[in-house]
């Protein structure tokens, strides 16, 4: 059983088309997320969803049946926005209960569903606190709090933690996938920060152009993109652009700049010999060795360079190195963990596997 489905949705205003011919199922109690970058039409998709905007065609199903002609205050689903919109002259026992009382609920039941959803939230008899005692990640709770009352059949939110601080953010979205996990209700979170989208959902649905471009585990759009803008977008990526000189099963020897050469697997439509592609390489996929150490490897691509900086990180702390050819790589290289320890202006060799990189047709 699908808690939201949603099939072919178009939405134009006027000549532009916001989205293009969207379609998802999720299933019931799962954490789905549209990731995507600024003006792709993931918000305007939610705003069909929540009954805000209407679609030019197709169907919005809620546990099968279509809504599409529904108003939104009749649709089961609930919206957490980025800035809570909770009511600041009321109290969080009566910001949690506005709804309730919206539907005529009897003051007994109202107060005891009040009770129980704010012990849910681990936030247990705090009713007569006023919305500016709150921390931030407190409000973030109430405002969830406040929807999970009225049992929707799917909980909105759009980019609520865009308005935290890191720190904040971090530690929120923990809770967020612990909370969906408590109420066992469907979440869709639209956000354009990866991380949030993959460490929280079960399922990613990655938007560009009005379209999705890819829909899958957060592991597979991580491992296994399956466009050039996917491989991009989620997770970090060295990038270069080249032509094939040459095809062997599903490895592609490309050109870049200058000459260099190095081999990778073929993602996505398959490339023609000479044609150009993009090539994508993570950084933890590399790894740096003393100047010519690799070059003996098989299997593996290589290329001399010199450090050009280190970016502290702890556990992700990256070298950036400068080949001759003037292309900047970064690594993930951990200096406390047994690496060889490098310095900027040391001569290094980068090397990595023939298939930890992709190719991608430029033009699809």
């Amino acid at each position: 059983m699908f808690d939201l489905e949603c099939e072919n949705l178009v939405k134009r205003f006027g000549p532009f088309t916001a989205v293009d011919g969207v379609s998802l199922e999720i299933p019931s109690g799962s954490f789905f997320s549209i990731l995507g970058p600024s003006g792709c039409g993931k918000t305007t998709l939610m705003r069909m969803i929540a009954g805000f905007e209407n679609p030019n065609s197709g169907d919005i199903r809620l546990k099968g049946k279509s809504v599409v002609t529904t108003p939104p205050n009749k649709r089961n689903v609930k919206m957490v926005f980025q800035h809570l919109a909770l009511f600041p002259m009321m109290n969080v026992g009566e910001n949690i209960a506005y709804g309730l009382r919206c539907r005529g609920e009897n003051k007994a039941d109202i107060t005891a569903k009040v009770a129980s959803v704010l012990e849910r939230i681990s936030m247990p008899g705090v009713q007569e606190k006023q919305i500016s005692q709150l921390s931030g990640g407190q409000k973030q709770r109430i405002a969830i709090a406040r929807c999970m009352v009225l049992n929707p059949d799917v909980l909105l939110l759009d980019e609520p933690l865009g308005a935290l601080d890191l720190k904040l953010r971090e530690h929120m979205k923990i809770e967020l996938k612990q909370l969906q996990s408590q109420f066992d209700t469907t979440f869709l979170y639209i956000t354009h920060d990866q991380s949030e989208a993959l460490v929280m959902s079960d399922n990613v649905a990655v938007m560009n152009g009005g379209r999705f471009e890819q829909i899958g585990a957060p592991e597979t759009l991580y491992h296994a993109p399956k466009t050039a803008f996917v491989a991009g977008f989620v997770g970090d990526s060295n990038r270069w652009s080249g032509t094939v000189s040459s095809i062997a099963g599903d490895l592609a020897k490309v050109t870049v700049g200058n000459g260099l050469e190095m081999v990778a697997s073929i993602g996505g439509a398959r490339p023609q010999t000479g044609g150009e592609v993009e090539v994508f390489v993570r950084p933890e996929a590399m790894q740096l060795l003393a100047k010519g150490a690799a070059t003996a490897m098989a299997a593996m691509n290589t290329l001399d360079g010199v450090v050009d900086s280190l970016l502290f990180n702890g556990a992700a702390s990256r070298v950036l190195v400068r080949t001759q050819a003037g292309l900047l790589i970064e690594v993930v290289h951990r200096m406390d963990a047994g690496q060889v320890r490098v310095n900027p202006g040391d001569a290094v060799t980068v090397g990595w596997a023939h298939g930890a990189g992709l190719c991608f047709r430029v033009g699809g």
